[in-house]
């Protein structure tokens, strides 16, 4: 008789660079191996994995799919072979209820897959929906501060990797780390955040220069990082009342909004991604929402009782200007005019180096993919002059003098990478 194959969903639910590992008891009590959440397969994967996670996660922990895998087959000497489907959802909080007892769940840096018993296949289903220099540079769903965990993801899983491999004292694996790092820094060249956050990871781990201690680094900068947004949040939350408008999608600006529960908010859908819409949706629930036209927004804070401008940041240069999503400047400036202030909210971690940053213009397309001669201007991002932009940061609001020093501080942590050999013996 041949063995079975079954068909099933793989999915890794995360929350702060972590991600959710369970097992079940057998029936003679003994535990089982560590798996994803998973569900068998009989129709759709996707809808059947959304299912699956809905079932676990507890009431008010919003989730959202971040990557899909492509299935493959896992052979498995007890049960057969599995055709498995990976999938990575982001989860707002780590409540979880599975409902019946002799369930364990642990959340784990995704480096201890490799160090368990695990369901057959689950690292490769890992490395299939894991983050990489590419989905880093091409993602225009998340903010700054997602995409500069995400980076430092992608140097903890790669020096995880090469720890369980023991190659981690060799000097080529070491120089494949330092090159990791060069790609990553260059992903999102107008987004401070990914670089500075990378090279404080490098700079932490260059004095041992091995992949254990660069593993090490990668999962302490993903913890403070998630502290130091956290801590932002709660700030800007504290100065807002009345109506606030934002605009493009930022995730500190989400959970500052989030904090600030009876605050109505009026989103700009923010074109051409139209990542205000999930903006939008996300708050809907419990409090008053309006969707807005981005070219809509300066006619708004003229006509409608509006107290507060909330935006996000992709970088902060040194001269307290602000680098984000285009339509930001036009927005600040339309609300200096009417005496409206306007805050942008981010980590310290994003104060830039650079006074001339990449705009990053984007895809042609979005804007016109007609045939005739027609030049396009799509940039992502757009400046915003320091004397329209109040900046809050996980230390409160900054003046000039503060952004600064910062700056220096972080350029002197720049020079520090620069030679990311360990030091000699």
């Amino acid at each position: 008789m041949s063995a079975r194959t079954n068909r099933s969903t793989v999915c890794f639910l995360r929350n702060r660079g972590e991600v959710l590992l369970i097992r079940t008891r057998g029936v003679n009590g003994e535990p089982g191996r560590w798996d994803g959440v998973s569900d068998t397969v009989t129709d759709d994967p996707e809808r059947e994995a959304r299912n699956a996670v809905r079932s676990v996660v507890g009431p008010g922990n919003g989730y959202s799919l971040v990557r899909t895998g492509e299935p493959f087959s896992a052979e498995d000497g007890r049960e057969g072979s599995r055709v498995l489907f990976p999938f990575l959802f982001e989860c707002d909080s780590r409540a979880v209820d599975f409902g019946a007892e002799g369930v364990e769940s642990e959340w784990v840096s995704p480096t201890q897959v490799r160090k368990r018993e695990t369901a057959p296949g689950l690292q490769r289903a890992y490395e299939r929906v894991a983050p990489t220099v590419e989905t880093v540079a091409a993602d225009t769903d998340h903010g700054s501060a997602w995409l500069s965990v995400s980076a430092l993801a992608v140097l903890r899983d790669r020096a995880g990797g090469l720890t369980a491999d023991d190659d981690q004292n060799d000097e080529p694996a070491w120089d494949d780390l330092v090159a990791l790092a060069e790609a990553l820094r260059a992903a999102r060249p107008s987004m401070a955040v990914v670089r500075n956050r990378v090279n404080r990871a490098m700079a932490a781990a260059s004095a041992d220069g091995t992949a254990e201690a660069l593993e090490r680094a990668a999962i302490d900068g993903i913890e403070r990082a998630s502290e130091a947004d956290a801590a932002a949040a709660r700030e800007a939350a504290a100065l807002l009342s009345g109506t606030v408008v934002t605009l493009s999608r930022s995730g500190t600006v989400l959970d500052a909004l989030r904090a600030a529960t009876d605050v109505p908010v009026i989103v700009g859908e923010s074109r051409p991604a139209r990542e205000g819409v999930g903006v939008a949706q996300a708050l809907a629930a419990d409090r008053s929402v309006t969707l807005a036209v981005d070219a809509a927004l300066p006619h708004l804070l003229a006509t409608r009782s509006i107290d507060r401008v909330l935006v996000g940041a992709d970088a902060v240069l040194p001269d307290g200007s602000v680098v984000n999503k285009v339509g930001t400047r036009g927005l600040a400036l339309a609300a200096a005019h009417e005496g409206i202030p306007v805050y942008a909210v981010t980590s310290s971690d994003k104060i830039g180096l650079d006074a001339d940053p990449d705009f990053e213009e984007g895809a042609r397309e979005a804007v016109y993919d007609g045939e005739e001669a027609i030049d396009v201007a799509n940039p992502t991002f757009d400046r915003t002059p320091a004397d329209a932009v109040t900046v809050v940061t996980e230390d409160g609001p900054l003046a000039p003098d503060d952004i600064a020093n910062r700056a220096d501080e972080l350029a002197a942590l720049a020079d520090r990478t620069k030679d990311t050999s360990p030091d000699p013996e």
